[in-house]
């Protein structure tokens, strides 16, 4: 299991219903890429740090570690804007306006990441899926996401296992040996995926299969509490997002 799947599973707010999650998360990331860079976008990832840290109880080392990959894409992305090819200044030059274009765009889209993990750390997919037949969503749609949910960390499994058995036959002594291990590893993996396939469509197929997989979803109730709290912050954060853009020069 993913360290991000297995902090949702062990959330505080595990049995909460994931409307009340969404509402919140997905409410901080519409907030950081509505509201002004500066400062919403610092507020929103205030708020949403503040959530995650103490009443979601998120550990700060696994936060870390699940936000670091999207921030290194945030940071990518800002870059090309801080020069120009081509211009009047030469071929490559410090573009006009480009620190202050690039630092509102990392704090956009650093902040709006937040606001998604708050939702991933808090809320399992396996608790998602099955009430997005609820939602409108086709039920065959929905259980292709099961099925491949299920496959994934069977071949990440298989990943490690794999990995560990090269290393302990030297498979990764020499660059050579490291490159023959890694094109054995991924040979090995597109075999056991189709062969993953095949069994959990025989096993589909000995369990009376009929186009829909039925699985038990706790029961939760909707807390109206939650929610007005939830809609409170958010209404605070774009308040003093206004109020403040209106005094800081």
């Amino acid at each position: 299991m993913l360290p991000i799947d297995a902090a949702a599973h062990s959330s505080r707010w595990r049995r909460r219903h994931p409307a009340e999650k969404a509402l919140l998360g997905f409410g901080l990331t519409l907030c950081a890429v509505s509201l002004p860079p500066w400062p919403g976008a610092v507020l929103v990832a205030a708020a949403t740090l503040t959530v995650l840290l103490g009443p979601a109880g998120v550990p700060g080392r696994a936060l870390w570690r699940a936000f670091r990959i999207p921030l290194g894409f945030c940071v990518t992305g800002a870059v090309p804007l801080l020069i120009e090819v081509g211009g009047a200044r030469g071929f490559v030059a410090l573009a006009p306006g480009g620190p202050a274009q690039a630092g509102e765009l990392l704090l956009r889209t650093a902040s709006a990441s937040l606001g998604v993990l708050l939702f991933a750390f808090t809320t399992p997919v396996s608790d998602v899926l099955p009430r997005l037949v609820r939602a409108g969503v086709p039920a065959p749609v929905v259980d292709v996401a099961l099925v491949m949910y299920r496959i994934i960390f069977l071949l990440l499994d298989s990943l490690s296992k794999i990995r560990q058995a090269q290393a302990a036959r030297l498979g990764h002594t020499s660059r050579a040996a490291t490159w023959r291990s890694l094109a054995g590893l991924g040979a090995t993996t597109f075999v056991r995926a189709f062969d993953r396939a095949q069994r959990l469509q025989s096993g589909l197929a000995g369990r009376g299969y009929d186009g829909t997989l039925r699985v038990l979803v706790p029961v939760s109730a909707v807390s109206r509490r939650f929610l007005a709290a939830s809609g409170a912050l958010l209404a605070g954060l774009v308040a003093l997002t206004l109020v403040l853009e209106r005094s800081l020069p």
